[in-house]
């Protein structure tokens, strides 16, 4: 079986989807499956494998264990942007962001030690909804002159095509 195929029938098994909404939380945003994530890592990290990745990024807190798996087979490292400023990062790069699920917003951080100029970034997150934090995180790769290479994640809820994907909302239907 695919990635997608895999992830359909746990979605349907153990998940619930009313409109946009898609509830995941047995499997991969509450409670994680670690071999779940480790195939979908291995799906989306083979679209990638001939393009000169040297970071993944991906925004705090349901893309890290995705952006894990992509980096473990990609072998490179990932940085998550934190969503408070701790005080051991007095030199960084923010944006803002709306999260559409929590109804609310945030800002994201990324320490200008771990994200440099030229660097080439692949941004990873668990759902695509109406962009805002990859919007946040373009700011954040501008910011740092680096530059973004693609943008995957594992449930693509929008009309763009651009963004790489297990499933889109239309598989889902």
């Amino acid at each position: 079986m695919t990635a997608a195929e895999i992830l359909l029938e746990r979605i349907h098994r153990d998940g619930e989807i009313n409109g946009e909404l898609v509830k995941v939380d047995q499997f991969l945003n509450h409670m994680v499956d670690p071999v779940l994530i480790h195939q979908l890592g291995d799906d989306i990290a083979a679209r990638f494998a001939d393009v000169p990745v040297a970071k993944i990024l991906t925004a705090e807190t349901s893309g890290i264990m995705l952006a894990q798996a992509v980096a473990l087979k990609l072998k490179v490292p990932f940085i998550y942007a934190k969503k408070k400023r701790p005080i051991t990062m007095p030199d960084y790069y923010a944006a803002a962001s709306y999260s559409f699920t929590k109804q609310e917003s945030t800002t994201l951080y990324v320490s200008k030690e771990v994200l440099q100029a030229e660097d080439n970034i692949l941004f990873i997150d668990d759902f695509f909804a109406k962009g805002s934090t990859l919007k946040a995180i373009e700011e954040i790769i501008t910011q740092a002159k680096a530059n973004l290479l693609g943008a995957a994640v594992i449930i693509n809820k929008s009309t763009r095509r651009d963004i790489e994907s297990i499933l889109t909302l239309d598989d889902l239907s």
